[in-house]
């Protein structure tokens, strides 16, 4: 009961915050809630999505982002959008997982070989069916964001094979999946809070920690860490969610039409992120970083069993088949 009145009190407040979104002969207003910067990669993907849309439909909708968590944290868009009070949120695919387990599977590690991978499965149309499913949770997913690979990075000297993990303690996040694949791996996650990170790599509390290119060099964890080993071992994707509410009171025509566009923007949301990447990667490079590509078989070999666990649906064995038949 709390949390109901909790839920109508942001939307009220939302709602008086933000006015009405349709007028008589004006565009009807699609707020988005957005929780990182407007500089992101895919903040950047959204906007011209959205300039599409206006486009394509003669100016009948209006894209309005809300980045910063302006309309609150993840979870609390995703409520919003179930309950109409907005139109779309970007969201973690772990929150989606939440409400059914077959989501788990496009987050597990090791899943794919490698970006290019990750874009044909979120391009191939092999999600539609997964997609639409949370419909009968008030929400439908129109398409996956990549929020890049995370690889390896160490402070002494470079992974290239599972025996190079051996007694390298690696920071996670706080997830138990997390611990355990990088028991897989042949090393040892330590959770801890990104901000803490830095400081026990300089002290030798850590050997190293996992992430994204971008995120490396953007915390300078390469004066740390300036080993960076590409073994692209987790690609959580980010989810553009729409409310099922919403979207039925669109004409047949518009819905096709913004349905096309969202899975349009995902080839240029990759574009945008491997751009940022390259960016990244001279940053670190120009600091004494030095990069290595990984066989990553060996530690995809390890990872089964874990994959095994994390698959024990008939859906989500069926999903796992239709994801490695595109590699």
């Amino acid at each position: 009961m709390k949390k109901t009145l909790k839920l109508t009190a942001i939307t009220a407040m939302i709602s008086a915050t933000l006015g009405l979104s349709t007028f008589a002969n004006a565009a009807i207003e699609i707020k988005a809630a957005f929780n990182q910067s407007d500089s992101h990669p895919q903040y950047e993907a959204l906007q011209a999505f959205g300039q599409k849309l206006n486009e394509e439909t003669d100016g009948r909708y209006k894209l309005s982002i809300y980045p910063n968590e302006l309309l609150g944290d993840q979870r609390a868009a995703l409520e919003l959008v179930q309950n109409g009070a907005i139109q779309m949120a970007v969201v973690a695919n772990p929150l989606i997982e939440n409400y059914d387990a077959t989501y788990r599977v496009i987050g597990m590690p090791y899943v794919y070989t490698g970006p290019e991978h990750q874009e044909k499965v979120f391009t191939s149309g092999a999600l539609d069916e997964l997609f639409a499913s949370t419909n009968r949770f008030g929400f439908e997913v129109l398409t996956a964001y990549t929020a890049g690979a995370r690889s390896m990075y160490t402070k002494n000297a470079p992974v290239n094979t599972v025996g190079d993990m051996q007694g390298n303690k690696i920071r996670v996040m706080q997830s138990e999946t997390m611990i355990k694949m990088l028991s897989c791996m042949g090393g040892t996650g330590v959770p801890m809070s990104q901000g803490e990170v830095y400081t026990a790599i300089q002290q030798g509390v850590l050997d190293g920690a996992e992430n994204n290119e971008i995120t490396y060099a953007d915390l300078k964890q390469y004066e740390v860490a300036p080993y960076f080993s590409s073994t692209r071992h987790l690609m959580v994707p980010d989810l553009v969610v729409i409310s099922s509410y919403f979207i039925n009171t669109m004409s047949k025509e518009d819905q096709e039409t913004l349905r096309r566009l969202a899975k349009e923007s995902t080839p240029e949301q990759f574009k945008i992120w491997n751009d940022r990447i390259s960016a990244a990667m001279e940053t670190a490079k120009a600091h004494g970083a030095k990069f290595n590509e990984v066989d990553i078989t060996p530690f995809q070999e390890n990872c089964q069993p874990l994959q095994q666990a994390l698959t024990d649906s008939p859906a989500q064995k069926a999903l796992f088949q239709k994801i490695a038949a595109l590699q």
